[in-house]
């Protein structure tokens, strides 16, 4: 069966242009990368000769060879940049956080399903290598049922960052939708809505105007508890994988590399990509039949953000069913959006 090929226009080569999406529509057999806007400094054009560099976003959406849309933009863009390439045909990607809130989202699905075009979210770290490791061991049911799990995404900067729209106070900023969100995903992969949570926002660098620590607590009911914590001031990280079921316990360090690799030129095609480091197991203890403690060290599997291109050409062409549906992207929403230092009970 011949390929055809997906023409695809990126609307910014900032460092998610650069790193997560311009090098796998690339390299992927599905995707043509077709154009990217880049407004001053024109330095996606030096590394992709054959690309048309747009001044403007409407002037790559107006664009009638272009099928698909990257938004990849400031986070309180998301929903107008969405509205104007549905509006104009096209599919759409969308970085996370999908929108700042629920109701957006719920009018570009709308939109969407008018116009017959796909709007779908770009939710890479369901393919992280760590947690396709936690997905390997809960699988495994050697920890028994799950009781309470920990998921951490921990940095360290104590300065306010560069990028301006990261750190200004607008819908859709804070470290609860920049990281927190990533995290949320992998948990509604995983157990779908919860059915309450408590949410903590907390600000503590000098000057900061968002919140750079953030603590979910999700409650799944049977005493199965989900903690999301996401902080900048984490100078030694813990781990951010900690489960602990009826039978035993899973602990893995944040080792994915896949973000360095990129960042540091490596192809998603290389053999070593999403390849982590030896000795960066996770350590599985639980017990047998015979009641004996056994440890074990648990490889991750490799993980490729390209198994999210791959997806996102078979829902695009043959209506297959995309791996984050958009009752994950509301529950997200309606969690990242809702009020902090409040206890919800969701419907």
């Amino acid at each position: 069966m011949s390929i055809q090929k997906i023409k695809t226009g990126v609307l910014s080569y900032g460092m998610s242009g650069r790193i997560f999406h311009t090098p796998f529509l690339e390299e992927s057999k599905y995707f043509e990368l077709y154009g990217i806007v880049e407004r001053s400094k024109k330095s996606a054009k030096d590394k992709y000769p054959d690309i048309i560099s747009f001044d403007s976003v409407s002037e790559l959406i107006n664009d009638t060879e272009i099928e698909l849309v990257v938004i990849n933009t400031p986070n309180d863009t998301h929903y107008d940049f969405a509205k104007q390439a549905l509006s104009a045909g096209k599919h759409v990607l969308m970085e996370k956080p999908f929108t700042p809130t629920k109701a957006e989202a719920e009018e570009l699905f709308r939109i969407g399903k008018k116009m017959k075009r796909w709007v779908l979210p770009y939710q890479n770290r369901r393919f992280d290598s760590e947690f396709l490791a936690l997905k390997q061991v809960l699988d495994s049911h050697k920890i028994g049922q799950p009781i309470e799990l920990h998921l951490r995404f921990d940095r360290f900067r104590q300065e306010i960052g560069p990028k301006v729209f990261k750190e200004t106070k607008k819908p859709g900023s804070g470290i609860l939708y920049d990281l927190g969100s990533h995290l949320l995903d992998q948990v509604i992969s995983l157990f779908g809505q919860p059915k309450s949570f408590f949410k903590i926002l907390k600000k503590h660098r000098e000057d900061t105007e968002v919140d750079d620590y953030a603590f979910l607590l999700l409650n799944y009911g049977g005493g199965m508890q989900v903690h999301i914590t996401t902080t900048m001031l984490a100078l030694d990280p813990l781990p951010s994988i900690v489960v602990h079921g009826t039978k035993g316990t899973f602990i893995k360090h944040r080792e994915d590399p896949q973000e360095q690799q990129l960042s540091e030129g490596v192809r998603p095609t290389d053999e070593a990509y999403g390849v982590e480091r030896e000795g960066a197991e996770g350590t599985l203890k639980y017990i047998d039949q015979q009641s004996n403690i056994i440890t074990e060290k648990v490889a991750s599997v490799k993980g490729n953000y390209m198994h999210l291109f791959d997806a996102l050409y078979q829902t695009i062409r043959h209506d297959k069913q995309y791996f984050a549906t958009r009752g994950d992207i509301l529950c997200q929403l309606e969690i990242l959006e809702a009020p902090k230092n409040t206890r919800i009970k969701l419907k």
